[in-house]
């Protein structure tokens, strides 16, 4: 017979909720690579801005014996190392806010290379972009009209694609 007390844990049909039992298994491995607070890692871009979150990714916190402040590692495209680099002041002082104290004392960049071996490993941007407004029927008539002279067709679709989403981005 369950107690009244693992009744309310578990629900009333002895169902546990997935966050429930997946809570251990996360925190071991988010506190495995220095993740105290695991909200740093699932939250990244409501932490940071959107901007940074989609050229940075955190990689590690690493506390050193005795020394005050931790370090957190952050991995990003060589490229974006320099945009990033600008923005260490900001990155610290909003995630020494999600941990609720100065926990953070040095924020170190990791760079890695934009193809190569680490193509598809790590993905920067965390959440998708909007999806390009629609042009208007008039000015889709007139960038086919444009283009119809190119004989090749995979060139012609690639600069349909290309006038659209110039199109789509222009101020009105």
């Amino acid at each position: 017979m369950m107690s009244k007390k693992d009744r309310r844990r578990t629900g009333k049909y002895g169902f546990r909720m997935t966050s429930q039992l997946l809570q251990t298994q996360i925190r071991e491995a988010g506190e495995s690579r220095g993740f105290a607070v695991s909200r740093l890692l699932t939250h990244w871009a409501d932490i940071v801005g959107e901007d940074t979150a989609r050229i940075s990714v955190p990689v590690k916190v690493g506390y050193v014996k005795g020394g005050m402040g931790a370090t957190l590692t952050i991995l990003t495209k060589g490229a974006n190392a320099v945009m990033l680099q600008q923005e260490l002041p900001k990155i610290q002082e909003r995630v020494n806010a999600c941990y609720g104290y100065a926990a953070i004392s040095r924020i170190r960049i990791t760079q890695t290379a934009a193809t190569g071996f680490s193509e598809g490993a790590i993905k920067f941007d965390p959440r998708s972009s909007k999806p390009p407004a629609k042009i208007s029927e008039k000015k889709s008539v007139r960038l086919r009209k444009d283009v119809a002279g190119v004989e090749d067709g995979g060139l012609r679709s690639a600069l349909e694609a290309l006038g659209e989403n110039v199109l789509s981005r222009a101020k009105r």
